[in-house]
Formats: C-alpha cells, structure tokens, sequence
C-alpha cells in the first residue's frame, strides 16, 4: 500500500495539471462548412426603383474611377472566397412617339467595372442589347411611392455577372466605365464621371461564415 506521503504528492500532481488544463482557453469555433446564400444590400448612389414585372430593386451604376462613390456591397465576414452575383442591365429611356414612328432603334453597349475598395479591379463585364419596342424592355419601373404609372427609365437585357471574393476583402464597388449607343442615324460614346452608364439586380453572395471571435 503506497504510503501516505505518496499518496499526498500523487494528488497534488493531480490537481496541477487539471488547474493547468483549466486555464487554457476554450478552442477556437470552427468555421462553417456549409454555404449561405442570400441577397446583399447595396448602396446605392442611384436607385432607379421596383420593377413592375420582376419586384426587383433596380440600381443605376454611374460612371467614375473612385470606388467611394459606386454602388458599394458590403460583404459579411467569411471564411474562404466568396462568390458575389448579379444581373447586367442596360439604361434605356422608353419613347411611344419614337416606336410609333419608326425612329425608336438604338444599340447599346455598356461596360462597367467591380473593383475592391483599394481600386483594384476585379473583374469588368459588359451587356449588349438592342431595343425596337416596348417588349424589348426587361422590365419597366414603379414611378414612386404615391405616384401612378412606371418611369421612362427602364432596364433593358440581361448579363449575368458571377465572381470570387478573396476571404480579406469585405467591400467592393460596382463603377461604370462607358456606354456606347448607335441610333437611326447617330451614335455617342458616354464616358464622363457621373454619367448613368447602366443597371445592376439581383445582387446575391454565396460564402462560408467566418468563427466568431471570442
């Protein structure tokens, strides 16, 4: 039988390493291994309104190289790339005098930028559309809270727009760089800061959360 000295010196080595491990602190949560998907907001500089059709919120993108001053998504924290989509539209300005008179024609071309806020660009897109009546139109939009009718302002195609988000960026900037358009007869190149160049819907992020921290 061990002597009692023994015994003593047993149970405090004992409790020193369970007040060791006591004091160590609590692992870190994992990081989710599922996916999230869901819509983003966006602020945005130029709300062009609701769809009539779609219920969607419509965005006009202007034309400018800070980053400050696009339609800014801001992205939750996430663990790994993050996977940010939307929908390209083109800017059209309906007419029925023009459509029924024949002249309603126009080409438009828009491009438009998705930098990072440090003005790294990210990726560029472009949507190509081509208008000759009203069913051309993607959607029209609500004239406003307690008005009657849809704007002249309406989107016009669509262009997909999918890319990855590295994990240490937590905003970005949609900017628009230049609007082509070519009517019956006459053609403009739109480039100057401010300038409405085109449309974006549906903004939606696919990502991991990130461990919270403690």
């Amino acid at each position: 039988m061990p002597s009692p000295r023994l015994l003593t010196l047993a149970i405090c080595a004992l409790a020193s390493i369970a007040g060791a491990q006591s004091r160590k602190r609590p692992p870190a949560p994992p990081a989710s291994r599922t996916f999230t998907t869901a819509p983003v907001t966006i602020a945005c500089p130029q709300m062009l309104g609701e769809g009539v059709a779609t219920h969607r919120a419509f965005c006009g993108i202007q034309a400018g190289t800070d980053p400050l001053e696009g339609a800014i998504v801001r992205l939750p924290p996430h663990r790994g790339p993050a996977t940010l989509t939307f929908d390209l539209h083109n800017r059209h300005t309906y007419s029925a005098e023009l459509v029924d008179s024949g002249r309603g024609f126009t080409r438009a071309t828009a491009t438009i930028g998705v930098l990072a806020m440090n003005k790294t660009l990210l990726t560029r897109a472009v949507v190509q559309t081509e208008f000759r009546r009203a069913a051309d139109l993607f959607d029209r939009v609500t004239a406003g809270a307690g008005m009657a009718g849809v704007k002249a302002i309406a989107p016009i195609g669509i262009e997909p727009v999918t890319l990855d988000i590295a994990e240490g960026i937590s905003a970005v900037s949609i900017l628009g760089e230049k609007l082509v358009i070519v009517g019956a007869g006459t053609g403009e190149t739109i480039t100057g800061v401010g300038r409405p160049i085109a449309v974006v819907s549906n903004v939606r992020l696919r990502y991991r959360q990130a461990p919270k921290r403690r």
